[in-house]
């Protein structure tokens, strides 16, 4: 099968990637509405861009001619959380998706319980395994549909007690939600833990 972009528009091309690009890791996020509405949406088109400092990257697309209330809200107060969700927040994140007004809080709609920050204005979900502190760093545009990656740098993780052995998240423990194409999502299968590789230095010449 072959088939040409430029015979398809952007609903399908969307649908065709996100059956392509899979799993991906999701970023829910909490975002403060200059109204002082605490948001909660779900976004897969995400990652880390730098280690030092840590900064993270989400793709936030727009419904019509209008961004989602995340991409408002974060250019507009340059504060947010992101969080990891396990397994047992599937479904809340699944009905975070839906689309309500700027003035519905889904994190009331969904009864989750929520802490203050360290150093943002936005409150964190409890319930979510990892949460972290942003603050937006830049925000790039791309495509006709001008979807917005933005870009911030976390300035604390909240992780909950017990992840963490020499240093490094244990996966298995955090058991991660992922998205696949359509409204479905994914957990971990089978891990497998290969050989570290070591490069070999060049002898000099």
């Amino acid at each position: 099968m072959r088939i040409d972009p430029s015979d398809l528009g952007a609903e399908r091309i969307y649908r065709l990637m996100t059956g392509i690009v899979v799993p991906r890791p999701i970023a829910w996020v909490t975002s403060l509405s200059r109204d002082g509405v605490l948001n909660l949406a779900p976004f897969s088109a995400f990652t880390f861009v730098s280690q030092k400092p840590p900064m993270l990257a989400i793709s936030v697309g727009r419904k019509g001619a209008d961004y989602k209330d995340t991409a408002r809200n974060i250019l507009d107060t340059e504060e947010y959380v992101i969080h990891i969700a396990d397994a047992p927040l599937m479904n809340a994140v699944h009905e975070s998706s839906v689309e309500h007004p700027p003035e519905v809080s889904e994190v009331e709609q969904l009864g989750l319980e929520t802490a203050l920050c360290e150093h943002v204005k936005v409150s964190r979900l409890v319930a979510a395994p990892v949460a972290m502190e942003c603050r937006f760093r830049q925000c790039l545009e791309f495509g006709d549909a001008r979807s917005r990656l933005i870009v911030g740098e976390v300035v604390m993780f909240h992780i909950r007690d017990g992840l963490v052995a020499n240093g490094k998240v244990e996966t298995e423990a955090l058991d991660p939600i992922a998205r696949i194409g359509g409204p479905r999502y994914a957990r971990l299968g089978e891990i497998v833990t290969l050989r570290t590789v070591f490069q070999t230095p060049k002898s000099p010449d």
